[in-house]
Formats: C-alpha cells, sequence, structure tokens
C-alpha cells in the first residue's frame, strides 16, 4: 500500500476513552468541523491543537503552519501525552490535533486537504472505538483500521470515510511535521 501504513497495531485505547467520558459535554464544546466543513459536517470534534489565529494575518487558514493546545484541552492530559511522546519518537513538530467521531451510519465526503500547511505534514489517524474496523479511503486503496490501530495516511489523495458501524466511530487526528522540515516551513532549525 502507498496511500496507508499501519505504524502500531497494538496501542490501548481504553484510558483515552475513559478520559473522553470523564469530560462532560466534551463533544458539545465545539461544532466548528460540522458547522463549517461541508465535507466534515456529519462528524463531531475535540479540538485539541489548532492553528495560532494570531500568525494567520494576510493567509488562508490552510496555510498557517503555526499550531498551539487549545484552551480545551486542559483536561485531555493523556491525549496531550501522547502526542507530544509520539511526536518526539517521530523526531517530528505536532500540528494540528482533534479527537473525532463519526456516528453510525455516517461518513466524511471525499475531499483532498490542500494548502501549505497540509503539503509537508504527515497526517496520522489512532482509532479508539470502531465496530468492525474503520473504513477509509485515500486513492484507490481501502482500509479497515481497527480498535487500537494508529495509521499515517496521505491525505494528500482524495480521501474519504465512513462509519458502517453501530456505535461512533472515534480517531485521534492528528498531524505532524518532520523535524528537518522545519527550518522550510519556519525559516529555523527544530
Amino acid at each position: 500500500m502507498k496511500y496507508f501504513k499501519c505504524l502500531k497495531p497494538n496501542l490501548d485505547p481504553k484510558p483515552f476513552l475513559d478520559e473522553i467520558a470523564s469530560i462532560d459535554g466534551a463533544w458539545d464544546m465545539s461544532t466548528g468541523r460540522q458547522d463549517k466543513i461541508k465535507v466534515q459536517r456529519e462528524a463531531k470534534a475535540i479540538p485539541i491543537r489548532g492553528l495560532r489565529k494570531s500568525a494567520i494575518g494576510d493567509r488562508a487558514r490552510r496555510d498557517v503552519h503555526e499550531s498551539r493546545w487549545t484552551t480545551g484541552s486542559q483536561p485531555f492530559v493523556k491525549v496531550r501525552e501522547f502526542l507530544e511522546q509520539f511526536a518526539e519518537e517521530q523526531d517530528s513538530i505536532l500540528g494540528r490535533a482533534k479527537i473525532v467521531a463519526l456516528p453510525a451510519g455516517k461518513r466524511v465526503y471525499p475531499h483532498i486537504d490542500r494548502g501549505d500547511y497540509y503539503r509537508v505534514r504527515n497526517r496520522y489517524h489512532f482509532v479508539l472505538r470502531s465496530t468492525d474496523g474503520s473504513w477509509m479511503k485515500a486513492g484507490d486503496e481501502e482500509v479497515r483500521m481497527k480498535e487500537g490501530e494508529l495509521w499515517w495516511f496521505d491525505n494528500d489523495q482524495m480521501h474519504e470515510a465512513m462509519n458502517d458501524g453501530d456505535q461512533d466511530r472515534i480517531h485521534i487526528i492528528f498531524d505532524m511535521l518532520p523535524a528537518h522540515r522545519a527550518e522550510e516551513v519556519f525559516g529555523t532549525a527544530a
């Protein structure tokens, strides 16, 4: 496969699911994904890292490289620790991140993530919950990501997802910039 790669097959999703469940109204804190991104209108999200709004200037949001922890990410200690540890392990700089729930019978419509931000970053999915595996397609390849798996996939390809299970499909979705590209992107080495 050229558009998907399972990097870690046996992570324990339970601590992360317990952390999400312990926070009242976690899924209601932000509705930007449903409200503003048409192809993702059926998904719910908890923003963990977002673009640094003060860095937008005259750039489109998809071209802003600078990111930061969201205010709402504070109670998600385990998620934040996991993201920091994996970024260090991969010699990468953490970018945007969110916890995403795709309800049963819903989908993320076909799209390509365009812009300077996405051009230089790798996209990852850590599957926390999925009934029969999370179906995704990128380019001409299809996979079923299983609970506890961490995947890289090429979001420069046309991609889509569907939840054909009977419960919410929950993933941590995040981006990382390889450290060797820091000077190219930020003008300084990591």
